[in-house]
């Protein structure tokens, strides 16, 4: 019994070189250079021996280049290397043996240095936590190996707690995490990642898409052209309506005049509020921040509202479509579209809530913006924010809901209409065509007068180009609205001038409730 228990505290706490530890190599190769210490570490790690480390975070061995290896440097991790695929172990015929390193080490030792912006760096990074605080280390050989064609397979174990994760490598020399090469799947409790070279891996947790200087400019430019192009037509489309309503007096477009106002007012206070903070004086003029705030939230609130009205209108026209007289139906609208906004309004003016708001950008400079918005000091700013957030989310959810009924109210008609048709497949043909286009163009309209692009603010967590697609249509959506003015003024023209009609678009585009 004593020999085994020596034979163990041997094996545990080996007598031999302390180089050969792998925190002890790490401490030699930082003392050496801070940053780019990671290729001292490869030279040395190879030399060590893995006997000599049964109780260290350290594999080390001899393996025929002609065999497939799955290595287990931990009971988390699991590395699959395809020696026969490798290039240089091809190259190297005479070579019966190579030598297959993996090791684990903490992630505090990889620290990201902050992004110039020489045109070298990429435009965004992946950001994020490193899973377990552990980044797994691979090597075949003496040589950096890269561009595998048969990509080495990594499994790093989680604990189910991760939404998401990305699989990305160290790159030394811009001091960074990479997803170049690297491809992610994730089962029920792994991750699982295909990268086509060896080195040093990880998977970053719950990762946030890093927008640099570049994309900044580039969206504000968007946002504000956009939001100006967006007043002017919405001002236009504001005539077109009201002409329209002179011609055939509906329901419908008295609620899109309403909707159309709102969206005046969001895009004025918008850019008078992003405008003004240049020129405003912080302590002499605070209290006209904390007005063009309370404009621009109560005339986001409205906008919201009117558009809730606008899928709750499509209820009633396509559920309830009989027995929906409703006294004084817009009189009441009017109360809740204009009353609800105004009386968060008053309710958060008073407390405080409006006035200068920074917004620190997610780049590696932390580089801020500011708006005339919500106060950033004030502790209530974030439950309004939450608030008005999970109120649009709702009625983005519900609209969608209601364009799904359009659809399938749609294809409805569309059968009931084809069964009572003559056979002339060419005449039908082209009928189809021409109503699938109106059809397409109808739902397309409606998507935006339903203020469905809202929902394309999920994106801007994915990547760069979410962001530029969310920021595009919704600076835009004046815009969309002319867009759907000039729709209906075409249409009733068309009507006017034709006795033929398309029931299933006529009865989509035309939304009126009786007196």
């Amino acid at each position: 019994m004593k020999w085994i228990t020596l034979y163990l505290l041997t094996l545990c706490f080996p007598t031999t070189r302390a180089d050969c530890n792998p925190q002890d190599v790490i401490d030699e190769c930082i003392k050496q250079d801070l940053v780019k210490w990671t290729r001292c570490y490869e030279d040395k790690i190879v030399k060590c021996e893995e006997k000599q480390h049964n109780c260290s975070q350290l594999f080390s061995r001899m393996v025929k280049s002609s065999d497939q290896v799955e290595v287990r440097p931990t009971s988390n991790h699991r590395v699959q290397i395809p020696l026969p695929h490798v290039p240089k172990m091809r190259r190297a015929q005479t070579e019966k043996n190579v030598q297959v390193v993996s090791s684990v080490i903490n992630s505090r030792f990889f620290q990201q240095t902050p992004q110039n912006n020489s045109g070298t760096q990429p435009t965004f990074r992946e950001q994020g936590t490193v899973l377990g605080e552990q980044v797994l280390f691979v090597s075949v050989g003496s040589q950096q190996i890269s561009n595998l064609t048969d990509p080495v397979q990594l499994i790093f174990n989680h604990n189910k707690t991760e939404n998401n994760g990305t699989c990305v490598f160290w790159k030394e020399d811009e001091a960074e995490w990479s997803t170049e090469g690297c491809y992610t799947k994730k089962s029920e409790d792994e991750f699982i990642c295909r990268c086509s070279r060896l080195g040093f891996f990880a998977v970053l947790v719950n990762p946030e898409v890093k927008v640099d200087e570049d994309h900044a400019e580039a969206l504000s430019y968007i946002t504000y052209i956009g939001s100006a192009l967006s007043a002017f037509f919405a001002f236009i489309s504001l005539f077109i309506f009201v002409g329209l309503h002179r011609q055939r007096s509906e329901k419908g477009l008295n609620i899109h005049i309403e909707l159309t106002g709102a969206l005046l007012c969001l895009h004025l206070g918008f850019l008078s509020s992003s405008f003004w903070i240049l020129l405003l004086d912080d302590i002499k003029y605070s209290w006209v921040c904390g007005g063009l705030g309370l404009f621009l939230h109560w005339s986001l609130l409205a906008t919201i509202t009117w558009l809730a009205l606008e899928g709750f209108h499509l209820y009633l026209l396509l559920i309830r479509v009989f027995n929906i007289y409703v006294r004084r139906y817009l009189l009441k609208l009017c109360l809740v579209g204009w009353g609800f906004p105004t009386l968060v309004a008053v309710i958060c003016g008073p407390l405080g809530v409006y006035g200068r708001y920074t917004l620190e950008m997610r780049d590696p400079n932390n580089q801020t913006s500011e708006i005339c918005w919500m106060n950033s000091g004030n502790p209530q700013t974030k439950l309004v924010t939450y608030i008005t957030v999970a109120f649009l989310c709702l009625v983005v959810l519900y609209n969608s809901c209601m364009l799904l009924l359009v659809v399938f109210k749609m294809q409805e008609l569309r059968r009931g209409r084809g069964d009572r048709e003559s056979s002339d497949w060419k005449k039908m043909s082209k009928e189809n065509e021409s109503r699938l286009w109106k059809d397409g163009a109808t739902v397309l309209g409606l998507s935006c007068v339903l203020g469905l692009p809202w929902g394309l603010a999920s994106l801007t967590y994915v990547n760069v180009a979410g962001i530029y697609l969310f920021n595009i249509f919704n600076s835009l959506q004046g815009l969309f609205m002319f867009l759907w003015s000039v729709a209906l003024s075409c249409k009733s023209q068309s009507e006017n001038n034709s006795s033929v009609r398309d029931p299933s678009t006529q009865k989509m585009m035309t939304t009126s409730v009786n007196n």
